[in-house]
């Protein structure tokens, strides 16, 4: 499609649009793949990306297929085979689960998209909650892949519907990269009509889709042709978009969300805009240049269009004004062009005269994890952790955890910890559906070279982290439908463990015993931990209990635990401040009682309590 009738297109679907809705930017994002036709849809659940999926699964199933995948790599594969038959997909994930799914990628880039190949990928400036900070667009040029980058919601809506026709068009995955803050946002947006494109049939082209050196080495020329193609689309397509400005002694280079922040810091000055960082829009970018005194580009995290712009030698500055990690903001924007000489360095804020409260994150009252942990600290094992809500078990005041590298890491990290001879027993901790993402490789890989690990798999019977989602081994599938059930035990033993047992980690003294015989047994062991999320899918709440301030020796025991509804009271005993149980909060999980020495701590309902 030509860049005129690209406009043309987009001026008269922007009259069509009479709907208006206050979408999320994921949510926008959902809806653009929806009216771009697309009819397959996959992911692994991870913030900030969840909610992408979820959106597009309460669209007419007859209109898309919407699934959860067990891992990125799974989801991205699952889309590949839908643009493989002809039809448009869609693929979502955070920045790390696009490590997981990089395999597919890269060779996907050689052989191009038949039907329209979305790949979402939300990044996660300030590292909201993930385990790293990097930036996608270094990824999209590794693999060759184009890049666009919405600043906002209406935005998100609208280059995600047109990455499908770019991606036909050029026969090219395409990734749209969103933020942290771009996900979550939420503004009105203009929505309009669904359109299909018929399918395109099945490839039928194996020296294309059968990436055997042969093929390869005539497929990468085409990769590098087509990046040329797509830097001048870049350049011509209405989206990258050249703001005139008053002030020319700088022209300011941008793309996505931080082009907001620039609008509201340096209203004066002008600014050009870009679909995306890659392939870098050179036709654009230099006759911008040619307009102003001295160019100065605006991105968040890595330098990664300031030094493709030095590359076709144009002087540009950036991380020399702004930091390289974090969020940007008006005010950093402001100070950065300050240090240019470009406007008046702001006036410092005077800090608050007060000191906030210490909250760390803690575990939920009541969380099944909290015994796990207090058991592996009270064995005294090394612990190989990995992600999801019992990585908090890391910090005070549970502190039983010792590493925690990415998902599925923590099998094989205790597979090494073993083999290279540590003098304490090894455990990994897994949950369930980061087991069922990337554990069961290490798995199998402990048996087979016969390390003497044990892996503790906490199943709470859901992916809780990222607030609830299902998964193989929940039953039902992402629009809550009943669906084949992963019996965990059967797995490890289908694999050649022999040493499996289940426990609910509520009975602390036989989950404590239970650790103690795994630990102790030579080879590998497996310890499933079962009991369901008190949060999701529905909040669990028992009678509660309740100290018996009178019998409370202030010896610290529930405290412990780390559970958000013990607290300390107003009562000393010897020195030491007694504790409380806030009734609202306690689930009633017995926990704290099974651990108290003295047996103050009572249900409720039983009188027992003074």
């Amino acid at each position: 499609m030509s860049t005129e009738a690209l406009a043309q297109e987009r001026d008269a679907d922007a009259r069509s649009r009479a709907e208006a809705f206050p979408f999320t930017g994921n949510e926008a994002i959902a809806r653009g793949a929806w009216e771009a036709g697309v009819r397959v849809a996959a992911a692994y659940p991870g913030t900030p990306s969840t909610e992408i999926l979820e959106t597009l699964a309460e669209y007419d199933p007859t209109d898309v297929t919407a699934q959860w995948s067990t891992n990125e790599k799974v989801a991205l594969d699952t889309a590949i085979g839908a643009s493989f038959a002809g039809v448009r997909a869609l693929a979502a994930m955070k920045h790390v689960g696009l490590n997981v799914a990089a395999d597919s990628l890269m060779s996907m880039s050689y052989i191009g998209a038949h039907g329209g190949l979305v790949v979402v990928v939300c990044d996660d400036p300030g590292i909201h909650s993930s385990q790293n900070e990097q930036d996608t667009r270094l990824f999209c040029r590794l693999a060759g892949v184009p890049v666009l980058e919405p600043a906002d919601a209406q935005e998100a809506l609208e280059f995600t519907r047109i990455a499908f026709d770019l991606s036909e068009q050029f026969e090219t995955p395409v990734i749209l990269r969103g933020t942290t803050r771009l996900s979550h946002t939420r503004s009105v947006v203009r929505a309009g009509p669904r359109r299909v494109p018929p399918s395109r049939g099945f490839i039928g082209d194996h020296t294309r889709t059968v990436t055997i050196p042969a093929n390869a080495r005539r497929l990468h020329p085409k990769v590098i042709a087509r990046e040329a193609a797509l830097s001048r689309w870049m350049s011509e397509t209405p989206l990258t978009q050249h703001d005139a400005g008053s002030d020319r002694r700088c022209g300011i280079v941008t793309s996505g969300l931080a082009y907001l922040y620039v609008k509201e810091a340096a209203p004066a000055f002008p600014v050009l805009k870009l679909a995306g960082s890659y392939p870098l829009a050179v036709d654009a970018i230099r006759d911008f240049a040619a307009s102003v005194e001295r160019v100065i580009v605006v991105e968040e995290l890595e330098p990664a269009l300031e030094q493709a712009i030095r590359a076709i030698d144009i002087p540009a500055e950036g991380k020399s004004l702004f930091p390289r990690l974090g969020e940007l903001s008006v005010e950093l924007l402001r100070e950065g062009l300050a240090k240019a000489g470009l406007m008046e360095a702001p006036a410092p804020v005077a800090p608050l005269d007060i000191t906030p409260m210490a909250r760390p994150p803690v575990l939920c009252s009541g969380c099944p994890h909290t015994a796990s942990f207090l058991a592996l600290r009270s064995i005294g094992a090394h612990v190989a952790g990995d992600i999801g809500c019992y990585t908090l078990a890391a910090i005070d005041p549970l502190r039983s955890m010792d590493t925690c590298v990415c998902m599925g890491a923590s099998i094989g990290n205790a597979i090494g910890m073993a083999k290279a001879g540590c003098d304490k027993p090894v455990v990994a901790t897994i949950g369930d559906s980061t087991f069922l993402h990337s554990g069961i490789p290490p798995l199998i890989d402990a048996v087979y070279n016969k390390a003497d690990i044990t892996v503790l798999i906490l199943d709470n019977h859901i992916t809780a982290m990222t607030g609830g989602q299902d998964h193989p081994g929940t039953g039902r599938d992402l629009r809550g439908d009943a669906a084949p059930r992963v019996d965990t035990a059967a797995l490890c033993r289908a694999i050649g463990i022999e040493w499996v047992r289940v426990i609910d980690p509520y009975e602390v003294g036989r989950l404590l015993q239970t650790l103690r015989e795994a630990t102790a047994h030579h080879g590998v062991s497996v310890v499933i931990a079962s009991r369901p999320c008190v949060l999701d899918p529905v909040k669990i709440k028992g009678a509660p209990v309740a100290v018996r301030a009178a019998g409370c020796i202030a010896c610290q025991s529930c405290m412990n635990l780390g559970c958000p509804s013990i607290t300390w009271s107003g009562e000393l005993f010897e020195g030491r401040h007694k504790v409380t149980i806030d009734a609202a909060t306690c689930i009633g999980c017995t926990l704290c009682a099974q651990v108290c020495p003295t047996d103050c701590i009572q249900p409720v309902a039983t009188g027992a309590v003074q």
